[in-house]
C-alpha cells in the first residue's frame, strides 16, 4: 500500500535536532505552513525559547528534552507527542554531530559516541516512530549527507556514520514499504555542505578552528526538501547541486575523487585557534542558531 501523506497544515511532526541548524530551520518552515510540532533536542532552555517564539506567532508546538542515543528517552518523546496531539504523521531524524580529526588520532570513545548520536539516534527514532506511522500512514525522514555516499577526509567517522544511516534507511525501506506494503514513506535526505553551526559544535582534534568548505547551501533549502518528503513520498533526495555532482563523481571515477579529496583538508580549517575543541559531543551546546558563525544571518 502506497503511503498517503497529509498536507502540512494537517500534520503532527516530530523533529529531532530541533535546537539549531537544519532542524531549527525545518521547525520554523513547518510551523509557518501550519504543522503542529514536537521539537526534540538536549538543550531544554533553547527549545523552550523556540516554542515560545512559535507560540507568539500563532503556531502550536511542544518541546521534549531528549538525548537520541538513549532509546528510552526517544520512546518518551513519542509518548509525549501522542499525549498532546493524539498521533504522529511525520518523524524527522535530524539530530547529528561530527568530529574533525584524522581517523588514527580520534579516540574510540569519541567515535562510539558519534555513532550513538548519528546512527543509533536515527535507529531509535525509526523503530520508535514506525508503530505509530503504520497505524495511520505517514513519513519517516532521515537526514543523511552527501557523506552517506562518499568519504570526507578529517571527518572520516562522520562519513562512516552517515554511510551507516544510508544502509539502514535503504534496508528499512525495502522491508517496510516493499515487503510489508505498509503505508509509510521512508526518505533519505542527502545535502551537500550546509551553512549551520555544525563545525562550531564539533569535537575538534585539529590545531585550527574547523569549517565547512564552500559553497554552502542555506539550511532552509534542506528544510524545504524535508517538508516536501513529508507530503510527497520520495526514496531519496540530494540537496544542492554539489551533492549530486559529488556523488556522481564518486560512482564514475572514485580513484580521481580520492586524489581530489586531498584538497579538502585545508578547506576544512580556518587559520584561527580552536574555540571549543570539546564541542557538543557529550554536552549540549546550542544557542538556537540556524546559520554558522561566518554568516551574519545567524547572529
Amino acid at each position: 500500500m502506497a503511503a498517503s501523506l497529509k498536507p502540512l497544515d494537517q500534520q503532527i511532526i516530530v523533529l529531532t535536532g530541533a535546537s539549531s541548524g537544519i532542524g531549527l530551520a525545518t521547525a520554523q518552515d513547518a510551523a509557518r505552513r501550519g504543522a503542529k510540532l514536537v521539537l526534540v533536542a538536549r538543550s531544554g532552555d533553547v527549545l523552550e525559547a523556540i516554542v515560545r517564539g512559535l507560540a507568539a506567532a500563532g503556531h502550536e508546538a511542544i518541546h521534549v528534552v531528549a538525548d537520541v542515543s538513549d532509546r528510552e528517552q526517544v520512546e518518551h518523546v513519542a509518548r509525549q507527542a501522542v499525549a498532546r496531539f493524539g498521533r504522529i504523521d511525520t518523524w524527522v531524524n535530524c539530530a547529528g554531530s561530527t568530529i574533525y580529526g584524522r581517523l588514527d588520532e580520534v579516540s574510540e570513545a569519541d567515535s562510539r559516541r558519534l555513532f550513538d548520536i548519528n546512527f543509533w539516534g536515527m535507529v531509535h527514532g525509526c523503530l520508535t516512530a514506525l508503530p505509530h506511522l503504520r497505524m495511520t500512514g505517514g513519513a519517516l525522514i532521515n537526514v543523511g549527507s552527501e557523506a552517506s555516499e562518499l568519504a570526507i577526509p578529517l571527518q572520516g567517522m562522520y562519513s562512516a556514520s552517515k554511510h551507516a544511516v544510508k544502509g539502514f534507511t535503504d534496508a528499512l525501506r525495502i522491508e517496510i514499504e516493499h515487503v510489508d506494503g505498509a503505508p509509510v514513506s521512508i526518505t533519505l535526505i542527502e545535502p551537500t555542505a550546509v551553512d549551520t553551526p555544525l563545525p562550531q559544535h564539533a569535537r575538534n582534534y585539529l590545531a585550527h578552528e574547523p569549517k565547512l568548505p564552500a559553497p554552502q547551501i542555506d539550511p532552509h533549502q534542506v528544510a524545504e526538501a524535508i517538508l516536501n518528503a513529508a507530503t510527497t513520498p520520495m526514496r531519496d533526495v540530494k540537496v544542492g547541486a554539489m551533492a549530486s555532482l559529488d556523488v556522481a563523481m564518486e560512482k564514475l571515477v572514485p580513484g580521481l575523487v580520492d586524489v581530489l579529496s586531498v584538497f579538502q583538508v585545508p578547506r576544512q580549517q580556518t587559520d584561527q585557534r580552536p574555540a571549543n575543541p570539546e564541542g557538543s559531543l557529550y554536552k549540549p551546546r546550542s544557542e538556537g542558531r540556524i546559520y554558522g558563525c561566518g554568516n551574519g544571518k545567524g547572529r
